[in-house]
Order: structure tokens, then C-alpha cells, then sequence
């Protein structure tokens, strides 16, 4: 492993003394306070100080006659905590850099081989157990993430571009319209139906929302929405990127109707001209539009996914730059729905290294090669498949069980009926 720069070290320093400040309860220098996001640098004393520690865990002094002096339980835990998070900051760094050597072997056409994996799961905390009744400063915890709803994208967009999405009048309007924008670009209905099975579980609705698919009064997770679960950034760098494809596609269907739905479908062009400008007004890289979706402009464009009209485009056009993507990079014949749907899962440079992986690596590669730690630590099937092969197969799994229900067996319909195909 490559050694620490002199910024480096002092973060993880830093990082190690916040987490003691955590865990102790102690009040923490108002500096570090305003900066615990940041993880700055602070080279001060990571030992705990147990004087401000609560509860009061009796007195750590030795008794006369003891060979050695008594732990205190509170130090105990910080100390193991403490260990730990050197370790797992460690080990994630670790797999950041072989990620980087896999992308510059495939840039300079040299293979991959195992070695060029971290071979080890994410390290699991063994130490001992929280000390009863302890509890680490509530002012320093991260407040658990909030997304937006359907509703709130909904409104956003009326503020910000004065749209309201042209929403289809049942499923199986949104679903003849996807079979044939997919059908159009390519894709296969294995593909498309398998891919919305595993991402929906089988009775996803177009505008079902992650965490929401089943209970639309349940907490979202992400923003995550549709068929193939499209985040707010995902709309924007779609549009950033193939606007002009979209107004093509809408300016071709308007040339086909009648008067009244012609002026309508025009005034929604007009609406995803602006929408289109927002999205470019940012530099074209994922993180700018991260930021952008956050904001109403973002919004507004991630309504357009419930769109009867636009909605499908964006929807095919995410699997679709996965399969140019494999193609550019010499991946020979068309996609598995498996395989493109991990594409989709986990982004195309982490899809397209499984997707290429050798069988006889897949066993022995941990799933956290293939994430961000912090999408890792929030993905159960990651955690739980924990190799690439495991992965893989519960993948496929799903996808066979959740093909059978409703609305699977309604889309793959949609993909048989001729009108899906004009």
C-alpha cells in the first residue's frame, strides 16, 4: 500500500480524536464541532477522558494487592472503537487504491488479476460491547439522511418550470410506452422486464419511489424512482447529456398529431428546452449534478420521469448508455439482464469490472471491492452476498422469482403487443 501523505495522516489523526470526543461524550473544541463533516485535522490527545464520561463508572483505581490496575469499561470500548476505525479507515483506502490500479490496467489494455483486489471482507467490530448506559454525545451524531418525495419533485417542478408531468392514465399506458421507446433503442424485453423486476420487486409501479414500492406512505431511502429506480442525479445528467436526443424523439411524435395534442406536446418541448439549460448550466461531471438535484431546479427536472412522454426516455436511455458503455470498452456480444442490471446497481466502472471479471475470480473477490464505503454500508445485499459471485446469483435469483408477479408479466405483455413496436 502506497504511504500516507502528510494530509492524509493528519485527517486520520484528527478523525480518531473526533471519534474518542464521540464516543467519551466529552465536549468537544468548538472548532472541531463546526468541522466534524469535514474530518479536519487535530493532532491533539485521542485518549479519552473518562472524568466527563456518563455514567459514572465506579472507581478504575487498583486495590491494594492487585497485580495490575482495573480497566475502566468506558476507556475499554472508546480504546476498541477507536482501534477499529483506524482499521476500517485503513482498509477502505486500500480498496480506493486497487480501484485505481484496475483503471489504469484497463486504460493501458494490461489484464487483471487478483491480486489487484482487496481479498479481505470490510473489518467487523470485536471489541466489547457498549458499557451500560452510556451513550456518546447526541450533539456530534449525524442526522439520519432525508430525501425527497414524489410530491415535493412534483411541486418543484410547477415552482420552478411551471410543468406538470402529463402522467399516463394507467400502467399499462406507461408500460406500452416504455416496451416501445426500449424496443426502439435496442434493448431486449429479458432485459428490460428482469431489470424491472429486480428493482421494483415484480409490482413496481412507474412512479414508485425506493423504500416506497409497496407502501407509498413509508420513508423513502433514496430518490430513486421509476423501473429502473432513476435518482435525481440521474435525471439531470441525463438530460445534460442527451437533451438534444430527447427533444428529437418529442419534436418526431408531435409531428403526428392532431392540432390540440400537437400545441400540448409543443409547450411541453418548450418546458424541457429550460429544463435542458439547468442541467447544463453546471459542469458535466456526477457530482455537480448531485449538487443540482438537490436544489428546485434539480427537482423539477426529476419530475419528468412521471412524464408519459419523457418519462420512458429517461428510463431506457440509463440502460442504454450502460450497453454503449460495455460496447466502447470491447465487451463482446449483447448484455445478460443480470449483467446489465449490475451495471445499473452499482454504476458502469464498478458493473463493467464484475461484468469482465474471470468466473474463477468472482468467488473469491468481496463485494466492497465493487462500492463506495458509503454506499457499501448502506447496501444489505452487498453486505450480505459478500463475494461477486454471490452477488451474481442473488441478483439472478430475484430476478427469476420476481418475473413471475403481476406487473413483470404485464410489462413483458406490453414488449408482445405489435403497437410496442411502431
Amino acid at each position: 500500500m502506497a504511504a500516507l501523505t502528510v494530509h492524509q495522516r493528519f485527517r486520520r489523526r484528527f478523525s480518531i480524536w473526533l471519534l474518542a470526543a464521540v464516543l467519551l461524550g466529552t465536549p468537544a473544541l468548538s472548532s472541531a464541532q463546526d468541522k466534524t463533516d469535514d474530518a479536519s485535522p487535530n493532532t491533539g490527545d485521542a485518549s479519552p477522558n473518562t472524568d466527563d464520561a456518563s455514567p459514572n463508572t465506579g472507581d478504575a483505581s487498583p486495590k491494594t494487592g492487585d497485580a495490575s490496575p482495573a480497566i475502566d469499561p468506558v476507556e475499554a470500548y472508546v480504546q476498541a472503537r477507536i482501534a477499529f476505525h483506524n482499521e476500517t479507515e485503513v482498509y477502505w483506502q486500500s480498496i480506493g487504491e486497487k480501484r485505481g490500479v484496475r483503471i489504469a490496467k484497463r486504460r493501458n489494455g494490461e489484464p487483471v488479476v487478483l491480486g489487484d483486489y482487496v481479498l479481505e471482507q470490510p473489518p467487523v467490530y470485536s471489541g466489547p460491547p457498549r458499557p451500560p448506559g452510556y451513550v456518546p454525545r447526541p450533539s456530534l451524531k449525524r442526522s439520519p439522511a432525508s430525501f425527497p418525495t414524489v410530491p415535493e419533485f412534483l411541486a418543484a417542478a410547477e415552482r420552478r418550470y411551471n410543468f406538470v408531468p402529463d402522467r399516463p392514465k394507467s400502467e399499462a399506458e406507461f408500460q406500452q410506452a416504455y416496451a416501445k421507446v426500449a424496443t426502439q433503442a435496442g434493448l431486449t424485453r429479458e432485459q428490460t422486464v428482469r431489470i424491472y423486476a429486480f428493482e421494483t420487486g415484480g409490482n413496481g409501479e412507474y412512479d414508485a419511489q425506493a423504500g416506497r414500492t409497496s407502501n407509498k406512505n413509508a420513508k423513502p431511502i433514496s430518490t430513486a424512482i421509476g423501473y429502473n429506480q432513476l435518482l435525481a442525479a440521474n435525471s439531470v445528467n441525463l438530460l445534460a447529456g442527451h437533451g438534444d436526443k430527447f427533444l428529437a424523439a418529442l419534436n418526431s411524435a408531435a409531428a403526428g398529431l392532431t392540432e390540440t395534442d400537437r400545441d400540448a406536446m409543443n409547450r411541453k418541448i418548450e418546458v424541457l428546452q429550460k429544463m435542458i439549460a439547468v442541467s447544463r448550466s453546471v459542469p458535466y461531471s456526477w457530482n455537480a449534478h448531485g449538487k443540482l438535484a438537490s436544489t428546485d431546479g434539480g427537482k423539477g427536472i426529476h419530475a419528468a420521469t412521471l412524464d408519459r412522454d419523457i418519462g420512458p426516455l429517461l428510463q431506457t436511455q440509463k440502460l442504454l448508455d450502460s450497453v454503449v458503455y460495455a460496447k466502447e470498452r470491447g465487451l463482446p456480444g449483447p448484455l445478460a439482464a443480470v449483467e446489465l442490471e449490475l451495471m445499473n446497481f452499482t454504476g458502469d466502472v464498478n458493473g463493467f469490472d464484475m461484468v469482465t471479471m474471470p468466473q474463477e475470480l468472482r468467488d473469491k473477490v468481496p463485494t466492497s471491492n465493487l462500492f463506495r464505503r458509503g454506499g457499501y454500508e448502506v447496501n444489505p445485499l452487498a453486505r450480505r452476498t459478500g463475494t461477486v459471485a454471490a452477488l451474481f446469483q442473488s441478483i439472478d435469483g430475484k430476478m427469476d422469482r420476481a418475473s413471475q408477479l403481476p406487473g413483470a408479466r404485464a410489462l413483458a405483455g406490453a414488449f408482445s403487443d405489435p403497437s410496442s413496436s411502431q
